[in-house]
């Protein structure tokens, strides 16, 4: 049966890390969002243009173009037996949107829907945040206290050096879970309702969080 899988959590709460591992293990494709709509503006695609002329302004992409993006890339046929979602949605009218795009994709076949909550404290999250670096180069996430790099500021894949993002700070970690709080924290109670989520703890190590996860997703 062909199983469709999203994940739903605040900033830092570990779902990219998992995300990855959960694709590989699955052998099905990971689509960030973030990462989809940087590869389509690359591409000069129609979609990607307009994107761009959104970004420029400083203003965010629209519901509607995110959705026909991830409908083009989730119809391709990696996804044909299964996808896992990462970024999206953000908010019930993506969610609602995304219910329409999956119908449209799959007719009448049978699929398992699942939704993973994520649930960590906000001053863990916090930490988090604050002792983040990431790879100037290929992109890679270290953590100074649970994931720090065998080289101070080299990163252990590539060797360049480590940075830390401008908004990678208390003030604005705050000011995420602000955002957080009120257009994406409703989706918990939007799947729930339609009995399709599960809640894990998300503190702990990469292994303990997996081993969690695993139970609810296999």
């Amino acid at each position: 049966m062909k199983k469709e899988l999203i994940f739903l959590g605040p900033p830092a709460c570990g779902k990219g890390t998992q995300t990855e591992k959960l694709a590989k293990y699955f052998g099905f494709p990971h689509i960030d969002t973030g990462r989809l709509l940087r590869a389509e503006i690359a591409s000069g695609s129609e979609n990607g243009k307009i994107a761009q002329k959104f970004i420029d302004k400083g203003q965010l992409v629209p519901v509607q173009l995110v959705g026909d993006i991830i409908k083009a890339r989730l119809k391709q046929d990696d996804c044909k037996n299964g996808f896992i979602l990462d970024g999206y949605p953000r908010s019930l009218e993506q969610a609602e949107m995304l219910e329409g795009i999956k119908k449209e994709i799959n007719g009448d076949e049978e699929v398992d829907f699942r939704a993973t909550y994520f649930d960590i404290d906000t001053h863990i999250l916090v930490e988090r945040i604050v002792n983040r670096r990431s790879c100037s180069k290929c992109g890679e996430i270290f953590n100074l206290k649970s994931k720090p790099p065998k080289i101070e500021g080299k990163c252990d894949k590539c060797g360049a050096d480590l940075v830390q993002r401008k908004d990678d700070n208390e003030e604005t970690a705050y000011a995420r879970f602000e955002t957080y709080n009120h257009e994406t924290a409703p989706l918990i109670e939007y799947y729930k309702n339609k009995k399709v989520l599960s809640s894990i703890n998300a503190d702990g190590t990469i292994d303990e969080v997996w081993e969690r996860l695993l139970k609810v997703v296999e």
